[in-house]
């Protein structure tokens, strides 16, 4: 076995991960990996191959090198990509990039919290190219729409050139199919140029199936005894672990310009250290001065409050979107099933306290989770009625706008704007989209008739027939999952311009109201079909009244007669749809003085 070499000296602990251009030295790099496991690793730096210096599992080397030099690390005879790398040279399986130093020059001072509105897309969906250079493209229109930020679906490379971006290996480096790494600083440089945020979904909580060579000579990254769904544990209690993504989180901030982050499932990130990472993580963030606000929002599936109360923004509000779906589907499967017993009772409550499952019990056998979330303000809960998760998990990726009655949509969509909380639309939603958004991936060999297979068996459990699933490693499949791919002119029409006088009236009357301070929603039902919720500035209010005719057995409720209640039936609304004494879907939005 070969002998480990000699020791070096006062290294940082734990050392920065990769490659890291020295500030006062030009021309130099420091190449730093921790592989605990490996007897023997060497540099590989364009042909030549250097060794390096070992100390506590960390192998560091310190030489000139140029930008754009393939480099990878030779472990124990095996090269293997840096797994902190910015950039590769191709695939996840070969050698790294060295970037040159990110140089950031930004006249641009972020946008408060209060005023986000959220546009979630794909980059290699969301246009036909698919490229960072179409989306910029697109961004006139959603700024002139009063879209504030978009976040971008996760970049970490993954293999393939096709895939959702939940499966990435390489946390760091932009995957290259959308662009190089300078075109994606460029979208973001004309986002802020044009008003718009940019925030980045992040993936910490696990590595995709192909392509994560940690295993092989960093065991102590995993816990041993612990999987999440997708794949073994992440061990954040090891200080170098948390360097690692530490690193990789603050870099996305830091080279690229972006704006926050959405870290997604946070649930699996599990840490026993006095001091959680994720705290660790927002802690940082915040005691940097970047020039701008950095927003940092989760996904937590156990509604809890602990996060925001440290100093995260908001948490993504399922509760608020299932309320949603079932009211307008019927639909009582799997998780749906406890808000389809009362799915207008759930809306209240979530306009009233944010999320709807508090702890307590809950129908249809429902394990309880949650805590009490009322005393958060409405900031703290980000709303939609689509995302990339509920629309994509179904078995064929059908939107909102193909399951619920089409008179139902623009009053969901323009209730979701005006409310106090904020509010986040799917790429398309702005336009009434009804292209599918279906799970996609680039696989090969036994992974990717795995994944196949797999597919198949899991929807045939629920009653979609062979020939009906797609092949998710299909070239198509993504191409079908362009927004505005086969829409009606005129329908998009009518609802681009809904979306404009909704987020029109959202940023000229109803965020003053959020920026003075609101209290708690105030809500009643005057019948089983309709909602009221009152939200109290300092001198006005904000009363919003939904009627939603629930479905039963498929079928829409047949009573449409609805009153309004005194005084809100003697006020001019800001912005109504249908009529609630004759429809069975209506809005109306009111800002009215205090009584």
């Amino acid at each position: 076995m070969p002998q480990r070499p000699p020791a070096v000296p006062n290294l940082p602990n734990p050392p920065h991960w990769g490659a890291r251009w020295l500030p006062d030295t030009p021309g130099i790099v420091q190449f730093s990996i921790w592989a605990p496991n490996a007897a023997l690793v060497r540099l590989w730096l364009a042909d030549a191959v250097f060794e390096m210096t070992c100390a506590d599992g960390w192998f560091t080397l310190v030489t000139a090198a140029e930008p754009r030099m393939p480099y990878c690390f030779e472990i124990d005879g095996v090269r293997r990509p840096d797994p902190a790398a910015r950039a590769q040279m191709g695939d996840v399986h070969g050698p790294s990039k060295l970037l040159p130093p990110a140089k950031m020059v930004q006249d641009w001072g972020g946008r408060s919290w209060q005023e986000t509105v959220i546009y979630e897309l794909h980059i290699g969906s969301f246009t036909a190219e698919g490229t960072y250079a179409a989306c910029a493209r697109e961004l006139p229109r959603l700024a002139d729409l009063g879209i504030t930020a978009i976040e971008l679906m996760p970049l970490s490379q993954f293999a393939g050139a096709r895939g959702w971006g939940y499966d990435g290996v390489l946390i760091a480096a932009p995957h290259p199919s959308y662009g190089t790494p300078e075109e994606l600083r460029a979208l973001i440089a004309q986002a802020h140029r044009l008003g718009i945020s940019v925030i980045l979904d992040l993936v910490m909580n696990h590595f995709g199936p192909d392509g994560n060579y940690l295993p092989s000579y960093c065991q102590e990254f995993f816990e041993p005894d612990r999987q999440t769904p997708w794949g073994a544990a992440i061990d954040f209690s090891a200080p170098q672990v948390r360097a690692f993504f530490m690193q990789a989180a603050l870099g996305w901030i830091a080279d690229y310009g972006f704006d926050g982050l959405r870290l997604d499932a946070v649930h699996q990130i599990c840490d026993p250290s006095p001091h959680h990472f994720l705290i660790d993580l927002c802690e940082t963030s915040r005691s940097i001065d970047w020039g701008r606000p950095i927003h940092l929002i989760t996904e937590d599936e156990r509604n809890l409050p602990d996060l925001r109360e440290a100093g995260f923004d908001a948490e993504w509000n399922d509760d608020y979107h299932h309320a949603i779906h079932c009211a307008l589907t019927g639909e009582n499967q799997g998780y749906y099933a406890p808000y389809a017993v009362d799915p207008l009772g759930d809306l209240a409550k979530s306009w009233a306290q944010g999320h709807v499952d508090q702890g307590q019990p809950r129908p249809a056998g429902a394990t309880p989770r949650g805590a009490p979330s009322g005393h958060l303000p409405p900031s703290c809960f980000v709303n939609s009625n689509q995302t990339h998760d509920q629309i994509g998990n179904r078995a064929l990726g059908d939107r909102l706008t193909c399951l619920a009655p089409a008179q139902s949509i623009p009053v969901i969509h323009a209730a979701l704007l005006c409310a106090p909380f904020i509010p986040m639309l799917f790429m398309g939603e702005e336009v009434g989209s009804t292209a599918p958004f279906q799970f996609f991936c680039d696989f090969s060999g036994d992974l990717a008739e795995a994944i196949r297979e797999g597919r198949k068996r899991e929807l045939g459990l629920i009653g979609i027939p062979p020939d009906q699933i797609s092949d998710p490693n299909a070239a198509d499949v993504m191409a079908l999952c362009h927004p505005f791919r086969g829409q009606s002119p005129e329908r998009a029409g009518r609802m681009q311009e809904l979306t404009r006088r909704a987020l029109t009236l959202r940023r000229t009357r109803i965020l003053p109201l959020i920026r003075s301070g609101l209290t708690n929603a105030s809500v009643t039902r005057p019948d089983a079909q309709t909602v009221i919720a009152r939200w109290s500035g300092v001198s006005e209010q904000l009363i919003i009244a939904m009627k939603l005719a629930q479905l039963t057995n498929g079928e829409e409720a047949q009573d449409s007669l609805t009153y309004l209640p005194d005084p809100i039936s003697r006020c001019v609304p800001a912005l109504s749809i249908g009529d609630f004494q004759r429809n069975l879907y209506a809005l109306a939005v009111y800002l009215e003085p205090c009584e």
